[in-house]
């Protein structure tokens, strides 16, 4: 097991103790399965998701342009609608009463304009949620910010054993008993009925790791390849042949009667160019 640094190499990192865990649920979707002992090193890992205020200060020093303030490269997509070929990204629109819930373009919609500093498209900012997790963040742009930090992305062992925070095999991070008051989740019915948006950082209290929001708020990306079938209640995920990556957490549009993933074991994959209105990161640092 590896020893902790006497202090955290990066302000708001948390230092987590490596071992083994039972990792993956068996009791709700299919590709959580199977359980399994999984071991991981002792790491550092942020105590919250990257923030639109920690990412403006990477984007200041660096001039980093995000995948979405770039156009689409049209011959990687074809049969795309030439005018969606624009500088944008997916956000969520709330319906305005009950749809059907195999049709996610009820409620997702390209956004031209949309990216980390107007999440909802052009015209809307950020001032007043610097301390809400950044989203609108591909891979590439993560590697980016990990770059500039000296950090790195959680492995999804790494992620899902800091988010269970000592609970063995609980189903959500603060046990077995669902509570709409430990995380941002929906509340209310998906998707038109009791929509919040994300939260400021730490308004829900910490696992047992001190962590926040390990758990709903955003999905967060790992660094772990998508291999397995998923279900995509985050939004489209078509066998496009684009290579996908594990993300973890739910978001605050998971629903207990849709999308039941703001839970350490949920898990989906995600296609490396797309970026959405509810997918952020943190980073960690091995020892």
């Amino acid at each position: 097991m590896s020893t902790a640094l006497q202090a955290p190499p990066r302000e708001g990192m948390v230092w987590i103790a490596g071992g083994t865990f039972r990792m993956g649920d068996e009791r709700f979707y299919p590709e959580e399965q199977p359980v399994r002992s999984v071991s991981v090193d002792g790491f550092w890992i942020d105590a919250a998701p990257v923030t639109v205020a920690s990412f403006r200060r990477f984007v200041r020093a660096t001039g980093h342009v995000t995948t979405a303030e770039r156009p689409p490269d049209a011959a990687a997509y074809p049969d795309a609608d030439p005018a969606l070929l624009v500088p944008g990204s997916l956000v969520f629109q709330r319906s305005r009463g009950p749809v059907p819930l195999d049709d996610h373009t009820r409620w997702w919609a390209y956004v031209p304009g949309a990216c980390w500093h107007e999440p909802e498209g052009r015209g809307s900012d950020t001032y007043m949620r610097a301390k809400h997790p950044v989203t609108h963040v591909t891979p590439e742009d993560v590697a980016a910010y990990c770059d500039w930090a000296g950090t790195a992305l959680p492995t999804e062992a790494e992620w899902e054993y800091a988010a269970r925070g000592g609970l063995d095999q609980a189903a959500f991070a603060w046990g077995d008993d669902d509570d709409p008051r430990r995380a941002n989740r929906w509340v209310g019915e998906f998707p038109w009925q009791g929509h919040r948006g994300t939260s400021k950082v730490g308004t829900f209290e910490p696992n047992g790791y001190g962590l926040f929001d390990m758990t709903g708020n955003v999905w967060e990306w790992t660094s772990d390849p998508y291999t397995q079938d998923g279900h995509a209640c985050h939004g489209p995920a078509a066998d496009t042949g684009i290579p996908r990556q594990v993300i973890k957490g739910g978001s605050h549009l998971c629903a207990p009667s849709y999308c039941l993933r703001y839970r350490p074991a949920a898990r989906q994959g995600e296609t490396i160019d797309t970026s959405t209105s509810h997918l952020g990161f943190r980073c960690v640092i091995r020892a």
